[in-house]
């Protein structure tokens, strides 16, 4: 598994920025080779507070900016957290989903393992309905 970047708010705004004295220049062009040849190493992330921000900005290159970042955000950030939040609070032993992608995956699992034990809270199962068992038959 890659690692995991969380992309700040004026990573996206130093690659369009577009002042010219000799620091905005080398951080842009630090930003952009980093961003063009290092950054498929790595599970690149953001949220909706860099989103907000750059939104908010009043620079030349905003749209290019959040443009850069859009595909970043997971569509629905919030939600999956919550239910993942609600399930480890509640001790439950599974969290039942459908979703693939963000829950019911091995390759996070690992990760959330970690989160959750570092905030000391239990990590339920993340399955799916054929995971969990049970009548195996569809009526």
């Amino acid at each position: 598994m890659k690692p995991r970047v969380y992309i700040e708010t004026t990573i996206p705004s130093f690659y369009f920025e577009t002042r010219s004295t000799p620091e905005m220049v080398a951080r842009r062009q630090w930003t952009r080779h980093w961003w063009d040849s290092a950054a498929a190493a790595y599970d690149l992330v953001t949220s909706s507070a860099v989103i907000d921000e750059l939104a908010r900005g009043a620079f030349p290159s905003r749209d290019k900016a959040l443009s850069l970042v859009a595909s970043l955000m997971p569509r629905d950030p919030l939600g999956d957290a919550l239910h993942l939040a609600l399930a480890s609070f509640n001790r439950c032993d599974f969290l039942l989903t459908w979703n693939c992608e963000h829950l019911a995956n091995a390759n996070k699992f690992g990760h959330i393992l970690r989160i959750n034990s570092l905030l000391r809270v239990p990590t339920p199962a993340m399955v799916t309905p054929l995971e969990l068992g049970g009548d195996t038959d569809v009526h």
